[in-house]
């Protein structure tokens, strides 16, 4: 016998996606500016409501996708928000997904959004529960770096070290000392040092490196453990 669940109540579900990138010295936080009410010309996350045909995932890859013109983002679930009167129209929980795009990829950001990219750390008020949402990916952020090499997809394929000392400094938001960032860096043993050079720091120049996917892998199978 099949179950009746029409008795039930029904709510709306969404998702919104907290879009980091850097830009070589901050990280970057993309917006978009609402051009409907509530909250008409307010700024707030890029979100959508999830269609009967796809999964929260699936949704929040089409929203990334309507909005950047990108594909194979990374892109992580972070949490649900569900207090009833988040949003003053209905009903609406919301699945928050963060996602990190190398500020070099062609990004071709819809028009129809209004979207600017905004310093993490000099954003604009946002509606809703999204500041609540931006607070909670950077604490992920910081995490999943600290423990996983998801830094290097903000990077360039070619980066110098202190281009990644730079990155995990915005992260973090905090200076290291160059000696010891470096030291912790080389002793991972990830990185391919090639025989080309950044000339715009220095005369000298800084050496480009690239990220051993390949090999990150095989050590993880080994038992290595990435921290930073």
């Amino acid at each position: 016998m099949k179950q009746d669940y029409s008795h039930y109540p029904r709510h709306l579900v969404a998702v919104d996606c907290i879009i980091f990138s850097f830009d070589g010295e901050n990280l970057k936080i993309l917006l978009v500016q609402r051009n409907f009410e509530p909250k008409m010309g307010e700024w707030s996350l890029m979100g959508g409501f999830i269609n009967d045909n796809e999964t929260s995932d699936q949704a929040a890859n089409r929203v990334l996708n309507t909005l950047t013109g990108l594909e194979n983002i990374y892109l992580e679930q972070l949490n649900t928000y569900t207090e009833i009167q988040r949003e003053p129209t209905a009903r609406i929980m919301s699945i928050s997904y963060y996602a990190l795009i190398n500020i070099e990829k062609d990004i071709q950001i819809n028009e129809k959004y209004s979207a600017k990219w905004y310093n993490l750390k000099e954003h604009p008020e946002l509606i809703f529960d999204h500041n609540e949402m931006v607070k909670d990916a950077v604490l992920r952020l910081r995490r999943r770096a600290s423990t996983r090499p998801i830094g290097f997809e903000l990077l360039p394929k070619k980066f110098t070290m202190k281009d990644l000392q730079n990155l995990y400094e915005a992260i973090f938001d905090e200076k290291f000392d160059k000696r010891n960032f470096t030291s912790k860096i080389n002793a991972l043993d990830i990185l391919v040092k090639t025989d080309k050079k950044d000339m715009s720091s220095s005369k000298k120049g800084s050496f480009l490196y690239t990220f051993d996917e390949e090999k990150y892998h095989k050590k993880i199978a080994e038992g290595f453990m990435f921290k930073i």
